[in-house]
């Protein structure tokens, strides 16, 4: 009788609170790296390919809620309920500027062209910091119908999409006039939102539904009911032929991107499963 393949997972010991957000660089000369958020108010940079722990940006005070590589894995960005974004050296692990907030910040994400730092919380008010003028006021974005929760870019750094922790749906601001030029509708507030390598689909996560939207003409192109409420769906990176979710379950839960059957389930989790994502690589 053959054997059925047992995945062993790789576990990477070190925070000592829940991990809330994982973010992996593209890959580099010397590889690709992951950044882990968590409410332990240390991010950790590892290797991406085995996880191995790299070095610890020490200096918040408060829980990280999202990180950030740039895309040479040079520099790194973290969201705190400290009230700051950080910037930080990801080689030497020197903080090189926090940029001060007036409440908890709660995502933050670089521009393609690595020039600006975007941030998001719970002020309501997307920031957008240059990066190459530390000490300059950063743009205000301030027309957000909720806290926000998650932000990306998205074409060529000329929009950028962000979702609510207390609303539904996603918007997307056009930079040029600062507005909000579309809305992809959902039924609850959307916990994930992934812009895909390739920059075909926007991947969202609400409830107990991943979606997947046009990103370019911003239409639904998929959607599949999950098996319970899910925090975080990821499309594959280099196929896109399957994507992950995961949820309360403490599943990660392995679909077919064309039909929705389920591939596979991962197990090992000892609590809810508040983010996936999959390496550059696939």
């Amino acid at each position: 009788m053959e054997k059925k393949k047992v995945t062993v997972p790789l576990v990477c010991h070190g925070h000592s609170r829940p991990v809330v957000d994982l973010f992996y660089s593209p890959i580099t000369p010397d590889g690709f790296f992951l950044i882990s958020a968590s409410k332990d108010s240390s991010p950790m940079l590892r290797n991406g390919e085995t996880g191995d722990w790299i070095g610890t940006f020490e200096g918040h005070k408060g829980a990280i809620w999202s990180s950030c590589l740039d895309t040479k894995a040079l520099r790194a960005a973290s969201a705190s309920a400290d009230f700051s974004a950080k910037l930080w050296d990801a080689l030497t692990g020197d903080e090189l500027h926090s940029f001060e907030h007036k409440h908890i910040v709660r995502a933050c994400a670089f521009s393609d062209d690595t020039h600006f730092l975007l941030t998001g919380g719970i002020e309501k008010i997307l920031r957008i910091f240059d990066l190459n003028r530390l000490d300059e006021q950063p743009r205000q974005v301030d027309n957000s119908p909720g806290s926000i929760r998650t932000v990306a870019w998205l074409h060529s750094d000329q929009m950028i999409l962000s979702s609510c922790t207390d609303t539904n749906g996603v918007r997307l601001w056009d930079l040029r006039s600062g507005k909000i030029v579309q809305t992809l509708e959902t039924k609850s507030p959307v916990t994930s939102a992934e812009v895909s390598q390739d920059g075909r689909y926007i991947t969202t996560a609400d409830g107990s539904t991943v979606k997947f939207w046009d990103a370019n003409h911003f239409g639904l192109v998929k959607s599949y009911d999950m098996p319970c409420n899910v925090e975080s769906a990821s499309l594959e990176p280099k196929h896109g032929n399957k994507f992950i979710a995961g949820g309360e379950d403490m599943w990660v839960h392995v679909f077919d991107f064309h039909t929705g059957e389920e591939l596979g389930c991962n197990k090992g989790h000892h609590g809810p499963v508040h983010c996936v994502r999959f390496s550059p690589g696939g």
